[in-house]
C-alpha cells in the first residue's frame, strides 16, 4: 500500500511540476478564437472570418474565381499584431452566388469591401490584395482612400494590356509541343466539352497544360506546394465569376471584363503608404511592380528571391516579416 502511494505521490508532483515551472517563469499561451459570418452587400453575402488582436487587416484573393483559403495558412501569423479579417469575394468561395453573372464586376466588389468595413465597425483599414486582389485594393485605394491606413499590392497589376503581355510570354517559354497543343484547344474552344457537368470549365487536358506546364514555372520556385494540382484549380474555381472577368479565350489572353483594368495613369493619386510586392519568378512580371512602384509616390518596393506568385508561400517568414514591419511604421 505505502509502495503504491509513493508511486502516485511522485506521478502528481511529476504532472504538476511542469505546470508549476510554467506559472514561475509567467509563461503565456495565447489562444486566437475566430469569429466568422456574412455582410449583406447590395444583394450579395460576403462571407468573412475574423481572427486576431491589433489593428485590422482586411485581405482579398485572387482568381478571379478562387477564395480566402489559399491564403491559410501562411498568412496566420500576422494575426499576432493584427486583426486579420479574410474574405470571400461576391460569387467565389462561401459568399453567394448571383444569378446575373454581369454583377461580377471590380466596382461591385469594392462596395462589398467597403459595406464589409462598415458593417464590421473597422474604422480605417489596412487592405492587403493579392494578384486579382490587387486589383480590388487598388480600385479601392482609388475611391476610399480616406478609409486606408495602409496599402499592399502583392503580385499584381495595374494594367490588363501589361498583364495580357506578360502571360503571352508565358505562353512562348512553353516547350513547343505542350504550347501548339494549349494553341489547338484554344482554337477548338475551350468550353461545352467532355461530360455535361465539364461543359462549364476548361478540359482537364488544357488545366493540366495550361496551370501546369505553363503556370507552374512562375507559380513557385523556393518551396513549391507538393500537394499543387493543376485539376484541382480546375474544380475549386466559380467558374460563372472567372468566365465574366477572365473571359473565355483561355489562360493566356485576358478578354472579360477585367479589360477596363487601366489605372496606370490614376496611381499617382495614391497617397496611403503603400506596400508592393512580388517574387523575382512571379507571373505578375516584376516589371509591372516596378512601374506601379514609380508611379505611387513614397511606395516601398520588395522583390522576394526565389519566388513566384505564390510569395508567402516560397518565402513565408519574409513575407510575413516584411508585411509586420510595413504595418508598424
Amino acid at each position: 500500500m505505502r509502495t503504491r502511494f509513493a508511486f502516485l505521490l511522485v506521478l502528481v508532483v511529476l504532472v504538476a511540476l511542469p505546470l508549476c515551472l510554467d506559472a514561475q517563469a509567467g509563461s503565456k499561451i495565447n489562444v486566437y478564437a475566430p469569429q466568422e459570418g456574412f455582410v449583406d452587400s447590395q444583394g450579395a453575402l460576403i462571407y468573412y472570418m475574423s481572427v486576431g488582436r491589433g489593428a485590422p487587416l482586411l485581405v482579398v484573393h485572387g482568381g478571379p474565381g478562387a477564395s480566402h483559403d489559399y491564403f491559410l495558412p501562411y498568412l496566420l501569423p500576422l494575426m499576432r499584431s493584427n486583426r486579420l479579417i479574410l474574405i470571400d469575394e461576391r460569387g467565389s468561395g462561401k459568399s453567394s452566388k448571383l444569378a446575373d453573372p454581369h454583377q461580377y464586376t471590380v466596382a461591385n466588389m469594392v462596395e462589398d469591401i467597403e459595406n464589409v468595413r462598415q458593417a464590421l465597425a473597422l474604422g480605417k483599414i489596412s487592405l492587403l490584395g493579392h494578384s486579382y486582389g490587387g486589383v480590388l485594393a487598388q480600385a479601392y485605394a482609388l475611391k476610399y482612400q480616406q478609409n486606408l491606413s495602409h496599402l499592399i499590392l502583392g503580385s499584381t497589376f495595374a494594367s490588363t494590356k501589361e498583364l495580357n503581355a506578360a502571360l503571352a510570354k508565358m505562353k512562348s517559354a512553353m516547350p513547343p509541343k505542350a504550347r501548339e497543343r494549349v494553341e489547338a484547344l484554344e482554337a477548338a474552344g475551350l468550353y461545352d466539352r467532355g461530360e455535361p457537368w465539364e461543359h462549364g470549365r476548361y478540359p482537364e487536358e488544357y488545366a493540366k497544360l495550361a496551370w501546369g506546364v505553363g503556370y507552374f514555372p512562375y507559380t513557385y520556385q523556393n518551396r513549391p506546394d507538393p500537394n499543387y494540382d493543376p485539376l484541382a484549380s480546375n474544380t475549386g474555381t466559380a467558374w460563372d465569376v472567372y468566365r465574366e472577368m477572365w473571359g473565355s479565350h483561355g489562360e493566356f489572353v485576358v478578354d472579360g471584363n477585367l479589360t477596363e483594368v487601366e489605372y496606370l495613369d490614376r496611381l499617382p493619386k495614391i497617397k496611403v503608404p503603400t506596400l508592393i510586392i512580388v517574387g523575382d519568378h512571379d507571373e505578375s512580371d516584376p516589371n509591372m511592380s516596378r512601374e506601379m512602384h514609380a508611379k505611387i509616390a513614397g511606395s516601398k518596393l520588395v522583390i522576394l528571391p526565389k519566388s513566384g506568385h505564390m510569395t508567402f508561400v516560397d518565402q513565408p517568414d519574409t513575407f510575413v516579416q516584411t508585411v509586420r514591419d510595413f504595418l508598424a511604421k
